[in-house]
């Protein structure tokens, strides 16, 4: 062996990584693929410096970092040994484990592979991408004074809280003026994104075979967070007034509806139907999540009252996001929990790893606090109101004759439901290669339906680029 391990090694002296790392690297490698056998010993470090021409410590330092791995024993008097039991047998790996590709995948992963969802935009977003909101008019300047503040902040926070206290006292008093939220402020639960909100609160409350609704059309998230569960998921259809409920005889554990602009159509769940859905849920024991995605900007009217404070429920689980009302780079979302299921909610936060950065929470609280969030929500929702008129007459004038446009009462983006007989995921597949992004109504329907339309933002464009991507639009949808 004296003579034979240095032909196993190669060095280079141009590379990039240290000899130290080559040598610590390469030995590894012949013990974990059983070059080097278990009680092997290797040759001297003074042998080894001068078969390889490197320094002795070069040859010392590799051998401590590999004993200190468990790779090989050291013994006083005595050359390093292979340790036992660590190289691994390729002759004994059947093929069907041998490759990544053939690691079994749990039904929910296949799933995703089938999965049209989420949609995914590759490269710079361009017009008319939903969800977005303009980030180019969001007050950089103050927000990077919040985050160094927050940052210097952070050696003296007493408060260890996975849930930052002045955010959850912040963010209510913002939520109880604007969208009539009845909590308290530990109530408030800190998420990475409001579809990890979605994953805790279906990881907590539903068994595989149970029952859950969720509209269709609707946001696919809701779907597949529900399927991840196990749950069995039924798509219920819309009319004028929101979710149709009717006389359905599945009794479902939980309820995803998205009444203050439904996603997609923008439609407003109306009082009455509101009313009917929360009798309903209590009847047959049914929770709701609410998701108030981009909940802040009306436009019409005074903002409708969220649902959790319509009545008081035990069941209603409150859903927002800081992306749309700031932009997508602050990726922080929140649930409101009934407050008999804080501790458990909590606990279930911690153990799914459902954690944000406390400087970020902190950095937040600083924004909400001294009301520059809730002036930028009012600049916004006055350009994004003219944004949106813009884009209903650029799409009347360019596509006027094959689109039928709803106007949503608030929100960030308007669907276009397409005229006759067509194929909307060829439509929008076209847009593409033109430069203008879109999505199909038809991919975010789950129930059996012939309607055909496209999705489309508006928030985040300027008039000139309205202009011009509906001038391209116009002329494909021709």
């Amino acid at each position: 062996m004296d003579d034979l391990l240095p032909g196993m090694l190669d060095l280079a002296r141009d590379g990039g990584d240290t000899l130290t790392r080559q040598l610590t690297d390469q030995l590894r490698a012949l013990i974990t693929g059983g070059r080097l056998a278990p009680g092997q010993r290797l040759p001297s470090s003074r042998h080894l410096a001068q078969s390889l021409d490197v320094s002795r410590n070069t040859i010392s330092f590799a051998i401590e970092q590999l004993a200190a791995e468990g790779y090989l024993t050291l013994s006083a008097g005595r050359r390093p040994a292979v340790a036992e039991g660590l190289a691994l047998d390729r002759r004994r790996l059947s093929p069907r484990t041998s490759g990544s590709d053939r690691v079994n995948l749990s039904p929910w992963a296949r799933s995703l592979q089938r999965s049209i969802w989420p949609p995914m935009h590759k490269g710079r977003p361009r017009p008319f991408q939903p969800g977005l909101a303009d980030e180019r008019e969001f007050p950089h300047d103050l927000w990077s004074r919040c985050l160094r503040g927050a940052a210097r902040n952070a050696l003296s926070r007493r408060d260890r809280s996975i849930n930052h206290p002045p955010l959850q006292e912040a963010l209510l008093a913002h939520l109880s003026v604007h969208r009539g939220i009845k909590a308290r402020p530990h109530q408030i639960l800190i998420v990475p994104t409001a579809q990890a909100g979605i994953t805790l609160v279906a990881a907590a409350l539903l068994e595989p075979g149970d029952h859950a609704w969720a509209e269709s059309p609707g946001y696919g998230g809701a779907y597949v967070a529900f399927k991840a569960a196990g749950a069995i998921v039924s798509a219920m259809p819309l009319d004028e007034q929101g979710m149709t409920i009717g006389s359905r005889k599945d009794a479902p554990r939980v309820i995803f509806i998205t009444p203050s602009h439904q996603y997609p159509t923008g439609r407003l769940m109306t009082i009455g139907r509101r009313l009917e859905l929360l009798r309903h849920a209590e009847s047959v024991g049914a929770c709701i999540i609410e998701d108030d995605y981009d909940g802040e900007f009306h436009y019409e009217a005074r903002p409708v009252a969220a649902l959790q404070g319509l009545a008081p429920s035990p069941r209603i689980f409150y859903l927002g996001t800081f992306s749309k009302a700031t932009y997508a780079d602050i990726r922080l979302g929140y649930v409101v929990v009934p407050e008999a299921q804080v501790e458990i909610f909590e606990l279930a936060q911690r153990h799914l790893g459902m954690l944000t950065s406390i400087t970020m929470q902190d950095a937040l609280a600083e924004f909400i606090g001294a009301g520059t969030y809730l002036g930028h929500i009012r600049k916004m929702t006055r350009l994004y109101k003219a944004r949106r008129d813009r884009m209903l007459q650029a799409l009347a004038n360019e596509a006027g004759d094959r689109l039928t446009v709803e106007a949503p009462a608030g929100g960030m983006q308007l669907l276009a439901r397409c005229h006759g007989a067509g194929d909307d995921q060829k439509l929008a597949a076209r847009l593409l290669e033109a430069g203008v992004v879109s999505r199909a109504l038809s991919i975010m329907t789950y129930h059996r339906s012939d309607e055909q339309g496209l999705f489309l933002g508006f928030a985040a464009w300027n008039e000139q680029e309205i202009d011009r991507a509906a001038h391209v639009l116009g002329r494909i949808v021709r």
